[in-house]
């Protein structure tokens, strides 16, 4: 045991720094397995889809929507997300001609895209979802013709199917690009 009125103020520091280090626990380990995939699942109308976790920059409560003249259907109009306006598109009424019901569980996905970022509508949000390599492989291709430009395959994961959403083929589409009548 050190005698703490013999240190100076430095040297008490110096040794409280020594003692917490001895004891800690060190920093968290990163488990990630090679060839896992991650991403975030969500369910448009009765469609349930997962998206990169990459792809994906914020999940949100839908924020209060300022209404935009002479634009599609399907552009809800812009919100103001931390002092940037961010254009909110109810994705089923993009994909599906389906208003999406405004519920509780009813989320702004916020996704990059060239030029800025973007806000879709979607029913509801399941969270992170994880598949390795042998569940991406095994699934099956999009035969819904409004899907198939967006979803590349759909996959199984535990009982609920799942279509594999790209947001970047969504944000090059051309007919997402023009949301002017």
């Amino acid at each position: 045991m050190i005698e703490n009125a013999a240190l100076t103020p430095f040297e008490l520091l110096a040794h409280y720094e020594r003692a917490c280090l001895a004891h800690s626990a060190g920093a968290p380990e990163r488990v990630e397995s090679l060839g896992l995939w991650r991403g975030i699942g969500f369910r448009i109308g009765r469609r349930a889809f997962v998206s990169g976790i990459e792809e994906i920059n914020e999940l949100l409560a839908v924020p209060p929507l300022t209404n935009v003249p002479g634009t599609q259907p399907w552009l809800m109009g812009v919100a103001n997300v931390r002092g940037n306006l961010v254009p909110a598109i109810d994705l089923g009424r993009f994909l599906f001609d389906e208003r999406t019901p405004s519920s509780e569980r009813t989320r702004l996905l916020l996704v990059r895209q060239h030029g800025g970022t973007v806000g879709l509508l979607v029913d509801e949000v399941f969270g992170q979802r994880t598949m390795d390599e042998a569940q991406r492989g095994t699934g099956s291709e999009e035969h819904d013709p409004r899907l198939a430009r967006f979803v590349a395959e759909n996959v199984q994961l535990g009982e609920q199917s799942f279509g594999l959403f790209s947001m970047s083929r969504l944000a090059r589409a051309p007919d997402f690009r023009q949301a002017a009548l």
